[in-house]
């Protein structure tokens, strides 16, 4: 089972995050045979790549974890077999560990090892100027008592702090808004109502558009765009006008036969290399909700690619800017563009920014969403996906808008359906 769940490529040194998921997922539904089990690490904070897989376990008897966890089916390799803790490599490739401990620890456990380093040695300190020690076995006072170990919430209370979710702790200014009391609502993993950005067999994706309806259907949304590439994008099978007129008819069928959601026109349609949309304003009139993405020459100086993104928000008819950096993880780098001015212009102009939610994209990155955030820019959360398999990376999305500090209200697809259509009228 888990040598499937692999979606690293050869020479990587880290995984993608959805690989860590699926696997330490597959690792707790395992151990909690046994007791408490929760994955900690890179993996509970949603980092876009991840190391290794670290499972904490509590149960008053190591042994029996010791010995079933190192002799699973699929261990390649024992690495390390003590009382309470061992490593093995899996046959996927990917080293997991396993620490068990005491149900009074968990919570300093918990945190000491979801991490990340920096996030605990800036906590640390915090302890020792309050006068006390904090490690994974608890928060002690001058006397060695414990005075917060069983919850996470209970530790950051006692120092003074509110609660700092997992996504969050990169120390990236995250502790000196709890001391304040201002940390944001991060948006929930419920909170997005609609997917707005796939593909069918109209384009490249693997399912037919009634296919993706009725699983988007099954998935609760109130509403979803189908956005096939458009005719630049030649190797995707992109669609020029006629077959974009063809796929409207297609759509509005659709809709006839499933009220129950609402199914947007829409296109992922190429920004050109001048910064022109790939379609004349003639098609584009005819469309619910524009993806403009950049596609080629993606190789463009700084200036060259932020005029281009001007130029396409100048148009009038975008609704998102798609995977705005062009990065593939472990792959490609992203193209260089002024983000800010990018975001500030967008913002004005009512364009939001995409978060792409596929594994090898989670594009814009932590980082990027706030500098957009902070200029005021909004967001639309899309799986981008080619088949109804790839419809569950939304919960990628949601956890990159976590990391960047996201709430509801800053993205767009959390509204219901008649304020989210309001909302990206053009």
């Amino acid at each position: 089972m888990l040598a499937a769940l692999s979606y690293h490529k050869p020479g990587e040194t880290r995984r993608l995050l959805l690989t860590g998921l699926d696997v330490a997922r597959e690792l707790e539904n395992r151990l909690r045979k046994f007791g408490k089990a929760v994955a900690a690490g890179s993996v509970r904070r949603r980092k876009e790549t991840i190391a290794d897989i670290d499972i904490l376990v509590t149960n008053g008897k190591p042994k029996p974890v010791m010995d079933y966890f190192t002799t699973m089916q699929d261990v390649r390799q024992v690495l390390a077999k003590g009382d309470t803790k061992s490593s093995v490599i899996l046959t996927s490739g990917i080293q997991a560990d396993v620490r068990v401990l005491d149900e009074k620890s968990f919570g300093a456990a918990l945190q000491y090892f979801t991490g990340s380093k920096e996030h605990n040695v800036k906590l640390r300190q915090m302890a020792i100027k309050q006068g006390y020690k904090l490690s994974e076995y608890g928060l002690f006072d001058k006397k060695d008592r414990i005075v917060a170990s069983r919850t996470e919430e209970e530790i950051y209370r006692k120092l003074g702090l509110q609660h700092i979710e997992p996504e969050m702790r990169e120390d990236a200014g995250e502790i000196e808004l709890a001391l304040k009391g201002k940390l944001p609502k991060l948006i929930p993993y419920d909170a997005v109502r609609g997917d707005c950005h796939m593909h069918t067999t109209w384009s490249d994706g693997a399912n037919s558009t009634e296919e993706m309806v009725q699983a988007c259907i099954a998935l609760g949304h109130e509403y979803i765009a189908i956005t096939d590439h458009s005719k630049s994008t030649v190797i995707a099978n992109g669609l020029d006008e006629k077959r974009v007129l063809k796929r409207i008819e297609e759509l509005d069928k659709l809709q006839r036969k499933y009220p129950e959601i609402t199914i947007l026109k829409g296109s992922e349609c190429d920004i050109l290399k001048s910064g022109e949309l790939d379609y004349k304003p003639a098609i584009l009139k005819k469309l619910d909700l524009v993806i403009a993405s950049v596609h080629s020459n993606f190789k463009l100086n700084r200036e060259e690619m932020t005029k281009r993104y001007l130029r396409a928000i100048d148009s009038g008819f975008v609704t998102a800017l798609g995977h705005p950096t062009g990065r593939l993880i472990n792959s490609r780098p992203p193209f260089d563009f002024d983000l800010e001015r990018v975001a500030v212009t967008a913002a004005k102009a009512g364009v939001a920014f995409e978060i792409n939610s596929n594994p090898s994209r989670l594009d814009l990155k932590d980082a990027h969403i706030r500098i957009a955030k902070r200029a005021g820019a909004r967001f639309l959360i899309d799986t981008d996906s080619h088949s109804i398999d790839n419809l569950r990376f939304m919960e990628l999305g949601i956890a990159q808008a976590r990391r960047g500090w996201l709430e509801a209200k800053d993205v767009l697809n959390t509204l219901p359906k008649a304020k989210f259509l309001k909302a990206i009228q053009r």
